[in-house]
């Protein structure tokens, strides 16, 4: 990377984040700064990165932690390293969005709720096509286990501390079985990624427990009577119903 390729504001942009002191960690903590500055847009798509030297002055670090630094965040995609012409910010449609560092601040900096919204959107899509498999593949046996599972639920409606898990179970439970590891396995890494949200996880009350008890019965009642089609619209319904009991209006909103 040469000094001639980077903007003369790019180092400006990310001297708003505070430099950090080396530790165990520091590769992890400097990979999670600029991919912050560029999910936040500190250093927008076609501007290139400073060059390693001044990175790690910023950083105070080293330059070999700057170079593996910038090669996980190639491989997220956020940038494009070429010789002679430095490093690249790339479009937010060359990002690897389920990679859980990105994942993770496009959360951090959800301030209109917008990627929580999105992901609703895809959890509905996908969780209620794996419902709607379950309903119409589900063996006895594999009911039995959905029917179990809604009795966890129910006996700990009252309990904030039990029943959020026993409703996560419910949801693995029916993808799982839905025999779709793809969609299973994206929408655990969005389900997963956005409960450590505090904005996703708000706003809860056990007359909201009550209701999302209701809404998990009827998934329960069209699997276990084979009905894909009410498995899906149920399931569909439920989460964003839910999420839209859990969203809090964002300052714009208001």
């Amino acid at each position: 990377m040469s000094e001639e390729t980077a903007p003369a504001d790019t180092t400006s942009a990310l001297r708003s984040s505070t430099p950090r002191t080396p530790t165990a960690r520091l590769g992890v903590a400097v990979v999670h700064d600029l991919v912050e500055a560029i999910v936040k847009g500190d250093v927008p798509p076609g501007d290139t990165l400073p060059p390693e030297e001044k990175l790690a002055q910023h950083f105070a670090v080293s330059r070999t932690v700057i170079r593996e630094s910038v090669k996980r965040i190639e491989e997220k995609g956020l940038i494009s390293v070429a010789p002679g012409r430095g490093t690249t910010v790339q479009p937010k449609t060359s990002w690897n969005v389920l990679d859980p560092v990105v994942l993770a601040v496009l959360l951090e900096n959800d301030s209109s709720l917008g990627v929580l919204d999105e992901i609703s959107i895809i959890r509905a899509a996908l969780e209620g096509s794996m419902s709607a498999a379950t309903a119409q593949h589900g063996t006895p046996e594999q009911i039995a286990q959905v029917t179990a599972s809604l009795a966890r639920m129910e006996e700990s409606v009252e309990d904030p501390e039990v029943f959020p898990d026993a409703d996560l179970d419910f949801h693995f439970l029916v993808m799982t079985l839905s025999g779709n590891e793809l969609a299973s396995s994206i929408t655990k890494i969005l389900f997963s990624r956005a409960r450590q949200s505090a904005r996703f996880v708000g706003n809860q009350s056990t007359d909201a427990f009550h209701l999302t008890l209701e809404e998990h019965r009827r998934v329960h009642d069209a699997i276990a009577a084979g009905d894909p089609a009410e498995a899906e619209a149920a399931m569909r319904a439920h989460i964003l119903d839910a999420w839209q009991r859990r969203r809090f209006p964002t300052a714009r909103e208001r």
